[in-house]
């Protein structure tokens, strides 16, 4: 017995020296940073990367932590749902008193379960949107030069569940976030690292990480099946491509407007070839396939389709098709949409991520009663517009029977007609 004592001594003073010598070789102090408007600036530029405005939009997001506790959090309403075990809390994160426990699908009054619920959610929706969250009130911005680069150290001195902690946000060139290292109540040793690189693109146009490699250990977090959308901004668009009967606009082959009188369009959209005139110049245009086009002066087939003459047309063809089929394209791809109020109304904010000439724009739809667009103001930074209002209006149901818009009205009184818009088979 007294060997096995001895042993056993002996074997806890080895993990002892084992884990000083690991404390002593890892343990890092936290480092001193520089606050002011240049860490604000840093901070602005890494939320910029991951696109804080649509995370502020962001109406649902779902995660797992550990495959063990599972979220779905209504952001804009402040409730989580969250489930592990036997146990399902709704929290509500702006009124903890008014939450709810379920315990084996019955409700249960257990308010230590609830805090606890709470504790899961501050912490592990934390390894989900923590680089969101840099502004948050009781957080401190502080440059730090790590490896001869500037890192956001972000020292949280109130809120959530351990306050006091820092963690050091290492950015890549783009200034996406690429790890952090953390100093915190909860972890003895300073400035272990985790990985932020294996980021999704979600439905609502934010990157969340689907999983955290530690170097502790190398340990991971997986997150589970990350997703992030806005449900009710889907349904309003639904109900906007109802309205117009946008299953009669995708089977509908040819469209013929004109554009202020000046430029004339008839588009074969099934074969995605347009016919753009202007002045003496007809372009067949193939907008997918531009070296296919052919240019014709005076309807004179030129050899050579003169490039210059195919981008213009081009870009003639996507401002102005977009001044009539813009509403029929909500759910294309690189469309990022999100409710914003007007006049305490639900409106559509509409971004354009990727496509046309100018991606990055964004358009807020208003629409009557029946949910035709009436208007919207346009937010097109390479044209200096933050927020300048048109009409949509004059609606028609052409003969294939979507609806196309054949007149819009400018804040100065400056009208801008369609010509005679014609849809049909």
């Amino acid at each position: 017995m007294k060997k096995l004592f001895k042993f056993i001594g002996i074997l806890l003073l080895l993990l002892i020296v084992a884990g000083g010598i690991y404390y002593f070789a890892n343990n890092e102090s936290l480092p001193e940073g520089k606050k002011g408007k240049e860490a604000d600036a840093l901070a602005i530029k890494m939320l910029n990367a991951l696109d804080g405005d649509a995370f502020d939009k962001t109406e649902i997001l779902k995660w797992s932590f550990r495959n063990e506790h599972f979220y779905t959090w209504n952001k804009q309403e402040n409730i989580v749902h969250i489930s592990w075990a036997q146990y399902k809390v709704t929290l509500y994160t702006k009124q903890p008193e008014k939450s709810e426990l379920y315990i084996d699908g019955k409700i249960s009054n257990n308010p230590e379960l609830i805090k606890q619920a709470q504790n899961f959610f501050n912490n592990d929706s934390f390894w989900l949107v923590a680089p969101y969250k840099i502004f948050d009130s009781g957080t401190e911005r502080s440059i730090v030069k790590h490896k001869n680069k500037d890192a956001l150290l972000i020292t949280y001195t109130s809120g959530g569940s351990t306050p006091g902690d820092s963690y050091l946000w290492i950015l890549d060139d783009n200034y996406l976030p690429t790890s952090f290292k953390m100093w915190t109540s909860i972890i003895p040793i300073g400035g272990v690292s985790a990985t932020w690189s294996d980021l999704k693109s979600t439905k609502s146009g934010i990157k969340l990480p689907t999983k955290h490699t530690l170097s502790l250990f190398g340990l991971e977090i997986d997150m589970g099946d990350v997703r992030a959308y806005n449900e009710k901004a889907d349904e309003l668009a639904d109900k906007i491509l109802k309205a117009i009967n946008h299953k009669a606009y995708k089977n509908t082959r040819f469209i013929e407007w004109s554009f202020g009188e000046k430029r004339h369009f008839k588009w074969d959209k099934e074969k995605h070839i347009v016919d753009v005139s202007w002045d003496t110049i007809r372009v067949n245009l193939h907008p997918r396939n531009k070296e296919y086009s052919t240019v014709f002066f005076n309807e004179k087939l030129q050899e050579k389709a003169d490039s210059i003459i195919v981008k213009k047309a081009w870009n003639i063809f996507n401002n102005d098709s977009f001044w009539l089929v813009a509403p029929h394209k909500l759910f294309e791809n690189g469309i990022l949409r999100s409710i914003q109020k007007v006049d305490d109304k639900d409106a559509l904010l509409v971004k354009y991520t990727t496509g046309g000439s100018t991606p990055g724009d964004s358009y807020l739809w208003t629409f009557d009663s029946n949910y035709i667009p009436k208007s919207y103001k346009m937010f097109v930074p390479s044209m200096k517009m933050n927020g300048t209002p048109a009409t949509w209006e004059n609606w028609i149901t052409t003969e294939s029977g979507t609806l196309l818009p054949t007149n819009h009205k400018f804040s100065n009184g400056r009208n801008l007609s369609m010509g005679t818009v014609k849809g049909y088979n």
